[in-house]
């Protein structure tokens, strides 16, 4: 619905006033009361404020024709509101006048009369009004338009051009399945074209759908067809009539697909090839590719509309076929003879060659401004023989490939729907059930990923269920075994079109795409995809590049490669059912060999001092990353980390526990400084896969670890007593005394100084019975704290230097950085701030240079404390609250608490009792979580606040 003005549609009009205009055009000249327009629109249940809404949008029509200087066809008479249009202003009466005209007695000007008539059809009529009468109305408006396209038909193959019509009478009969007259003609048109087989094809499939759908035979007058046809009746054929050129109208004619009316978005892709139809005095050709069911035709054919007034010398379409179930591709000569029929040559005029065909297509080309669509091209080589030479018009392609290999093509690859598009055609297609769950439409999408053919689908099916919620959709669309099941209509299934894109590829291709659907985690680099296949790498990247090309990969940086979701899903359904058992369990191993090695491979690069003490890998046989230095094993390890912790997950979970196992191990000392939360599951897995395969005393103790950093000290002691008993049982010194480490840190922390230095002392004892020196400068640090705790300052400080020259001897980074930080707090205890705010610093910018965002969180923190008891509070309250931002991204709970104390004690020592109060509060909060006496100390602070009267100080 539109108000246009020299054809430029004019705004201002909402979705409510379009309801009320249409409702008034369909009843153009009656007088319509506003009790009737308030029926017509909402039907039984009408809101409160109709009326009210009825006079808006009136007055609101009004506005908008006052713009285009006809606001006099709206009139107001005392019994309501009427439309009196002057001629030529409503396309409906203009499209019924133009069919009354076509009259038999002249077909020709019939013809004309008709395609005329039907160039006046848009799309799906009132696709953007919801309204009570708009699905009885689009019904009798969509009649009118097929009568109308049966008539043309019917008088086109009276004239003798069945091969004419042959691409249009398809389409349409292929939209209208159910309408016997345009199967009826379809029979015929193909018959004469001397394709009997194929005419009786599409009765038989037209009888099964009428009886499947409505239980219904077809009538008297298609059986007789059917008849004739079987018998190749001779009165059936009719010569054509080549005696007199084609008229204007006939050259002119559009034989664009019919444009789906519920188009949505893409204006990003329409206003490029907007730019691209507004001609460069020479051809101009635009490929429009992308992955299976992204919408390229819809897309395609959507523009050609859009621009065929730019090109009135013909509006012309051949589908290729390149990807259409149980079809070969039409050859380029076949196209051909479809395309110069459709510019109105005769059937005797094409040549038979594909060479003189072609030449014959540029020559009729030559100086004319023709917008053509080649849909659904197989390649380069399937198109090229299709392009015009000296010519202003514009060829459209659409393909599933890159067409790379065309000179001067201009590429637009299509990408899933932004969710706003994805939202607007779900809700143009299943209606006003969209608008009351608007969080369950968006789950479906989601689960649809966007991707246009699988929302079309379960929007279809939504709409032809209506006792179904659209949450109960996406209920069903979550179960990942059955989704691309779901996604199937009688005429549409996703998993069709996947596997005509898979079809397609070579055997290799096909191979590497099923394998790749095995991988557990989200993306890969050629290295895996060579590790999967048992490939050499440059052969992995050749083939990863090509499924890229036939858009069954995507890539959102470079040498790296995923799937679509759905795609996903079909490409692991496709290897469960084409893949050995053994082929793919054995690629898996390949992957997860590779996985570990170059892990093993970068951890030791990064942490040398810790080789001894992690699993031996032995080297794969496939490629190998090459890792040159520290910094390029952080990047592989950062960029693959997602990778791992599936893999991890994946081998706990279908029988590699050795591997999960191993891989916890590897990853500990890196996953455990910034990256708590993935370091948690992973190790939690491994304690899972122990179960099977042993080692439950490093998974515990692993685990125990992790606790204690996220401040979970009740599950760190559980995991850490148990690790102490299996690995004294199994005589396993290293694991004993990280253990015991653990436990004597939480003890730490809890202030219970004398067990807290058992457990360290034990733990020492033993790291030096062994000769683990890198657990020796740990616990040295960690039992410095409980002496100074004990107020053993010397000690405490003579512990943290021997700490300190170990990491640096070992060089452990990390653990020198640690150091300082706890030196930086004796400093300030001691009341010397430079040397304690210059060792806190140093700790602040190690951290920061190794990546460890967490812990360097506790540096700040120190940085905050340093700055407070220095009296620089403004300084103070910027360590501290750059600390909880790091904290509360890395989940470091005890860093939290001590931020907010630390806020606290700042904000009350400037009078600021509010804030003071409201981080004393969060604080105690996390203390008591933590079950530290630090909570007892912070609710002394919150007692003294509550008893002086809210201020904030000046600064």
């Amino acid at each position: 619905m539109e108000i246009s003005d020299g054809g430029h549609p004019l705004p201002g009009t909402a979705p409510r006033h379009r309801a009320v205009l249409g409702y008034l055009l369909l009843h153009a000249g009656t007088v319509l009361s506003a009790d009737r327009l308030i029926d017509a629109v909402w039907g039984l249940t009408p809101p409160d404020t109709a009326r009210a809404q009825v006079h808006a949008a009136v007055t609101a029509i009004r506005r908008v024709l006052r713009g285009a200087g006809t606001a006099e066809v709206l009139e107001t008479r005392p019994s309501g509101y009427v439309i009196v249009p002057r001629p030529g202003q409503l396309d409906s009466k203009e499209f019924d006048a133009a069919v009354a005209d076509a009259s038999a007695e002249d077909p020709e000007k019939a013809v004309g009369l008709l395609r005329e008539a039907l160039t006046m059809w848009r799309g799906q009529p009132f696709a953007d009004v919801n309204a009570d009468y708009v699905a009885d109305a689009r019904a009798r408006l969509l009649e009118r338009r097929l009568a109308a396209v049966e008539r043309l038909m019917e008088l086109e193959l009276s004239l003798g051009r069945h091969r004419e019509v042959l691409d249009e009478l398809s389409a349409e009969a292929a939209a209208h399945p159910l309408r016997e007259r345009l199967c009826h003609h379809l029979m015929l048109a193909l018959h004469r074209a001397g394709r009997q087989a194929d005419a009786l094809s599409a009765g038989r499939v037209f009888r099964r759908r009428l009886a499947e759908d409505q239980g219904l035979d077809p009538g008297r007058a298609f059986a007789v067809l059917e008849q004739s046809i079987l018998n190749d009746d001779p009165g059936l054929h009719l010569a054509p009539v080549p005696s007199r050129p084609a008229p204007a109208a006939a050259r002119r004619a559009n034989f664009l697909p019919f444009d789906i009316p519920d188009f949505a978005g893409r204006d990003e892709e329409l206003d490029e090839l907007e730019r691209l139809g507004a001609g460069s005095g020479s051809v101009t050709l635009a490929a429009v590719d992308g992955m299976a069911g992204i919408g390229k035709t819809a897309l395609a054919v959507h523009a050609a509309h859009r621009l065929a007034g730019a090109y009135p010398d013909g509006q012309l379409f051949v589908d290729l076929h390149a990807h259409t179930a149980g079809q070969a591709p039409l050859e380029p000569g076949a196209a051909l003879e479809v395309l110069l029929l459709q510019l109105g040559l005769p059937a005797e005029a094409i040549p038979s060659g594909l060479v003189a065909r072609s030449a014959l297509w540029r020559s009729e080309l030559a100086g004319q401004r023709v917008i053509a669509v080649l849909d659904n091209a197989g390649s380069a080589d399937h198109v090229r023989p299709l392009l015009p030479g000296a010519t202003e018009s514009l060829v459209l392609i659409t393909s599933r490939r890159r067409l790379s290999d065309l000179d001067g093509i201009r590429a637009l690859t299509v990408d899933l729907l932004p969710p706003r598009d994805a939202v607007e055609l779900f809700t143009r297609i299943i209606g006003e059930r969209a608008h009351a769950e608007p969080i369950a439409v968006l789950d479906v999408l989601q689960l649809c990923g966007f991707l246009p053919l699988a929302v079309r689908i379960a929007a279809a099916r939504l709409h032809n269920r209506p006792r179904w919620t659209v949450q109960y959709l996406a209920g069903r669309l979550r179960d990942q075994k059955r989704r691309l099941t779901e996604l199937s209509t009688a005429d549409r299934r996703l998993a069709a079109a996947f596997a005509l894109s898979h079809q397609y590829l070579d055997e290799d291709q096909q191979r590497m795409f099923r394998l790749l659907g095995l991988h557990p985690g989200h993306d890969v680099d050629p290295y895996a995809a060579a590790a999967l296949a048992d490939t050499p790498l440059d052969r992995a990247e050749d083939l990863l590049e090509d499924l890229l090309d036939a858009h069954m990969l995507q890539q959102h940086e470079p040498g790296r490669y995923t799937f679509h979701g759905l795609l996903r899903e079909h490409a692991l359904a496709t290897a469960a059912a084409t893949e050995p058992e053994q082929a793919r369990h054995s690629a898996l191993t390949r992957l997860f060999d590779h996985y570990l090695y170059t892990a093993r491979t970068a951890m030791d690069l990064i942490h040398p001092y810790g080789a001894g003490q992690r699993p031996v890998v032995p080297r794969p046989d496939t490629p190998l990353v090459d890792l040159a230095d520290p910094a390029a094993a952080t990047v592989w390890l950062e960029t693959e980390r997602a990778n791992l912790i599936a893999s991890g997950a994946h081998t706990t979970e279908h029988g590699w526990p050795v591997h999960t196992g191993h891989l916890a191990a590897i990853l500990r000392p890196y996953l455990g400084h910034a990256h708590h939360t993935d370091a948690l599951a992973l190790h939690t897995q491994a304690l899972q896969a122990a179960r099977t395969c042993g080692e439950r005393a490093r998974a515990l103790t692993d685990l125990g670890w992790e606790c204690w950093r996220l401040g979970r000290y009740a599950e760190a002691v559980t995991h850490s007593r148990s690790a102490v008993e299996l690995a004294r049982e199994s005589g396993d010194r290293l694991l004993e005394s990280r253990a015991h480490n653990t436990l004597g840190n939480v003890l730490w922390r809890q202030r219970d100084y004398p067990a807290a230095r058992d457990h360290l002392e034990t733990a020492l004892t033993l790291c030096r019975d062994s000769g683990n020196r890198i657990g020796e400068a740990h616990v040295l640090g960690n039992l410095a704290g409980v002496h100074e705790g004990q107020g053993l300052l010397d000690s405490a400080h003579r512990h943290l230097t021997d700490a300190l020259a170990l990491h640096r001897l070992l060089g452990n980074r990390g653990g020198e950085a640690s150091v300082l930080d706890r030196l930086g707090g004796m400093y300030r205890r001691k009341g010397c701030y430079e040397e304690a705010r210059t060792h806190c610093r140093q700790a602040k910018e190690l951290y920061q240079e190794l990546g460890y965002a967490s812990d360097q969180a506790e540096a700040l923190n120190g940085l905050g404390d340093v700055a407070r008891a220095a009296g620089d509070p403004a300084r103070a309250i910027a360590e501290h609250r750059a600390a909880l931002a790091l904290a509360r991204d890395h989940g470091n709970l005890p860093e939290q608490a001590r931020a907010h104390d630390g806020l606290a004690r700042v904000h009350h020592a400037r009078n600021d009792t509010g804030e003071a109060r409201a981080h004393a509060l969060q604080a105690h909060g996390l203390y008591t979580a933590l079950a530290v006496p630090e909570a007892d100390d912070i609710a002394e602070l919150i007692r003294e606040l509550d008893v002086r009267p809210t201020g904030r100080a000046s600064s």
